[in-house]
C-alpha cells in the first residue's frame, strides 16, 4: 500500500495498492455488477447508484431516519476476502458483496477512522466498517458467520469492507493506483456505521 505522510504528502515504502473492480446499481438488491469505470460526486457517492445521496439511502436507515446524513456513500471491500472466503468453501466475486469498488494491496480494515484514499481522480474518506447483515446468508448461507466473526481475544469482527463519504469528485476504474493519506494522530480504529 502507498501511505502518505500527512505532514509533508510524500508516499512512504510498501507495495502498491490498486482497484481491481468498480460496481454500480441503481437499484436496490444486494449485488452489484462490474462496469468500466464509476463517477465518484463530491458529497453524494456513486453516480447513478441506488446509495447515493447527501442523506442515507440504505432502506433500513431510511425507514429509521431519512434525514441522516450519508456516510455510506461508497462501499469498498478488499479482494483478499474473496480469497479468505474461498478457503472456507465460498465461491464470490467482485461486485457479489454489493461493493462499489473493490481493492488489492490494502488493509482496509486495518485503516483509521478519517484515512483519505486517492483513487484515480477521487478521494473517498475512510467513515467506518459495512456491518453485515442477514442478506448475506441470503445470498450465500453460512456467508454471514465468515463475514462477521468472533476474532481470538473474543472481539467482533466485521470483514465485510469499509464504507466512505467522497470528499473530491472524479473517475475510478480498474487498475488505478490507491494512495492513503492517514489522519492526524491519535488514530481512532474503524468501527461500524
Amino acid at each position: 500500500m502507498t501511505v502518505t505522510d500527512p505532514s509533508t504528502s510524500t508516499p512512504s515504502s510498501g507495495t502498491t495498492a490498486s482497484v481491481v473492480s468498480v460496481h454500480a446499481s441503481a437499484v436496490h438488491g444486494f449485488s452489484k455488477p462490474a462496469v468500466d469505470e464509476v463517477l465518484l460526486v463530491e458529497g453524494v457517492g456513486v453516480a447513478g447508484d441506488a446509495h447515493a445521496g447527501v442523506t442515507v439511502q440504505h432502506r433500513s436507515r431510511v425507514a429509521a431516519d431519512p434525514s441522516q446524513p450519508n456516510v455510506r456513500q461508497v462501499h469498498l471491500v478488499h479482494a483478499e476476502l474473496f480469497d479468505l472466503l474461498r478457503e472456507a468453501g465460498h465461491d464470490v466475486a467482485p461486485g457479489d458483496l454489493g461493493e462499489n469498488v473493490t481493492t488489492r494491496g490494502i488493509d482496509l480494515l486495518g485503516l483509521p477512522v478519517g484515512t483519505r484514499l486517492t483513487i484515480g481522480g477521487a478521494v473517498v474518506t475512510v467513515t467506518g466498517l459495512r456491518n453485515p447483515c442477514q442478506q448475506i446468508n441470503d445470498f450465500q448461507p453460512g456467508l454471514l458467520k465468515q463475514v462477521l466473526r468472533r476474532g481470538d481475544d473474543g472481539q467482533v469482527e466485521r470483514l465485510a469492507g469499509v464504507m466512505g463519504i467522497v470528499s473530491r469528485g472524479g473517475t475510478v476504474r480498474p487498475g488505478d493506483a490507491i494512495a492513503v493519506e492517514l489522519p492526524a494522530p491519535p488514530h481512532l480504529p474503524l468501527t461500524r456505521v
